[in-house]
């Protein structure tokens, strides 16, 4: 097999905020996977909170990555055995995954989520409110009114009122994500008035290193259901997050790659919890591996390239509030 890896930098239609920083740009890391003269592509993000960059993605990916393929892009379980040896490089695996899939889809002529015996089919998406002034929120929120869902950046002073603000523009479902921002204190005083709006889940409250904020949260009641985000980030921390949280959110770029994502999935319900599946901002080619899987989980916040200010690539349909993978052969995307 012969891999090429490049770094592409995607532009966003606005600056978006979360509580840690903002950003104009993502840069990704894209790989083409050349077997038998068929080319599967792949992207992922690397996430920063991993300490992970494109740099050292797309390295991965032309350094060590060609010997860890081998020469059978069929051999998923067996290459996933030697990537998994690998320490970290978690965005490189997910596109590397991703151009796995779309080659062997492209070559049996089939989409991915029909390989693998799924719906493509999944619930409605969430968009994303980044952190803002209440004005810009309101000015946001009015302009999501197309969705079905809306999540809210929050991490901020003004956070009661602009999710107040957003309540104020749509009747759909909320839910706030902190990023780590939030601490106990705030938390108890903000949980009843988000109750009160409407919220129906929050999204990493605290650093993901202070469980004891989790667990004495979780004795609140009534309260939404609190969701682990930076705090799991593959199979290995499933376990332990069943023990603290009541859902895990399941990224493809941080669990590295779709076969994970779907290991997750499955011994997340064997443990009780609930299931969101998420995204970095990505194009479509990185959206794609788990649009083909949405249909396993509770939430879906699959928004990342309807943040670009352009489209590189296409093929993914949004219906009825839904990302969904559209009927061409592997990933089912192309560029534009």
């Amino acid at each position: 097999m012969e891999l090429r890896a490049r770094i592409v930098s995607l532009t966003l239609a606005e600056e978006f905020a979360i509580s840690r920083a903002s950003r104009t740009t993502q840069e990704v890391v894209q790989l083409e996977l050349e077997h038998e003269g068929i080319v599967g592509a792949g992207e992922s993000a690397p996430v920063y909170y991993r300490g992970e960059s494109a740099e050292s993605a797309a390295e991965f990916l032309s350094e060590e990555a060609p010997a860890l393929a081998g020469d059978d892009p069929f051999a998923l379980e067996a290459i996933g055995q030697r990537v998994e040896d690998v320490e970290g490089q978690a965005a490189g695996k997910a596109a590397l995954d991703g151009a796995l899939h779309d080659w062997i889809g492209r070559r049996l002529g089939l989409p991915v989520w029909r390989l693998l015996g799924l719906s493509p089919v999944g619930p409605p998406t969430s968009y994303t409110i980044g952190i803002d002034t209440v004005e810009g929120t309101h000015r946001r929120a009015r302009a999501a009114r197309g969705f079905r869902a809306l999540k809210i950046k929050v991490g901020g002073p003004d956070d009661l009122a602009r999710v107040e603000a957003v309540r104020a523009e749509s009747d759909m479902p909320l839910r706030v994500d902190a990023n780590e921002g939030w601490t106990l204190e705030s938390a108890r005083e903000l949980v009843p008035e988000l109750m009160e709006l409407g919220v129906e889940l929050i999204e990493q409250p605290f650093p993901a290193g202070d469980v004891d904020s989790f667990r004495e949260l979780r004795e609140l009641e009534p309260r939404p259901p609190l969701v682990v985000d930076e705090g799991c980030h593959d199979l290995a921390d499933v376990a332990a997050a069943a023990e603290y949280a009541d859902a895990i959110n399941v990224k493809l770029a941080k669990s590295g790659g779709l076969r994970e994502a779907v290991r997750m999935i499955h011994a997340a319900r064997a443990l009780g919890l609930r299931v969101m599946l998420g995204c970095m901002i990505e194009s479509q080619l990185g959206i794609a591996p788990a649009a083909a899987v949405a249909s396993l989980v509770d939430w879906v916040d699959l928004d990342g390239h309807l943040l670009l200010a352009d489209e590189p690539y296409t093929g993914l349909e949004f219906r009825d509030g839904r990302v969904l993978p559209g009927p061409n052969p592997g990933l089912g995307v192309a560029p534009a």
